[in-house]
């Protein structure tokens, strides 16, 4: 079953989020500094991720180019929107507010290369080990964010399976009209890319700063444009 990954990373997202709500009785201290190194270890990844580039002035200009489109589209205000209105429709949910959780927890699970890496594998080998491996991760950070954020966190799977479901579903056309190599340099220019923005998500996380990540996402439409011409055109930006 071509879903099967996406499905069990779904359902463990689900499942951490629920076991989280059983420990609100957590002291407030104790939550604070659980975040704080939940915060440490997202800046970490971010760090990992950002330094796997082989050509670091392709993540630059999408990141500028992709902050300069989110910022025209408006992509953080729409997503907040979607989780303010979750909040009016099921009120708060007594921890943390249900548009915070919803948009952190949806950009830490949809960032990253094991999203698409996994959904690839899914689609065009059957294969969905990546994907259960993120599923498991993902269910553990759900389990501590959703303590301290709130049931927000568990609206994250809505995003999450439509965006694996729909690379896992198109995965065999993908195969068979992109290259091995442009993929390759694509999954490599887009962790790195990505890797900046979890970073900056873990910043957030600790408090040091309000970056809109959400309005950096179309950076990696970028990378995928600007690879996709060197590709073409063989060309090399040093």
């Amino acid at each position: 079953m071509v879903l099967m990954g996406t499905i069990i990373n779904g359902i463990c997202i689900i499942i951490g989020t629920l076991l989280g709500r059983f420990l609100q009785s957590i002291p407030e201290k104790m939550k604070e500094t659980v975040m704080y190194g939940i915060g440490l270890a997202v800046i970490v990844l971010g760090l990992q991720m950002g330094f796997k580039s082989d050509n670091f002035l392709i993540v630059i200009i999408s990141l500028v180019v992709g902050a300069v489109l989110g910022e025209w589209w408006a992509l953080d205000d729409k997503l907040v929107a979607v989780g303010k209105w979750l909040e009016k429709r099921i009120g708060s949910g007594g921890t943390g507010s249900i548009a915070q959780g919803f948009v952190t927890a949806t950009l830490i699970f949809v960032i990253g290369a094991m999203a698409i890496i996994g959904a690839l594998d899914s689609g065009i080998r059957n294969d969905h080990n990546v994907l259960y491996t993120k599923a498991i991760i993902d269910g553990f950070t759900a389990l501590i964010l959703s303590t301290t954020l709130g049931i927000g966190v568990i609206f994250s799977v809505i995003p999450v399976v439509l965006y694996q479901g729909t690379i896992a579903l198109f995965a065999t056309q993908i195969n068979r009209l992109v290259p091995q190599e442009l993929m390759d340099v694509f999954i490599l220019e887009m962790t790195a890319t990505g890797g900046i923005m979890i970073f900056a998500i873990g910043l957030n996380l600790v408090g040091l700063t309000k970056i809109r990540v959400a309005n950096l996402l179309p950076s990696i439409l970028v990378v995928a444009v600007i690879v996709t011409i060197m590709h073409i055109y063989h060309v090399k930006i040093m």
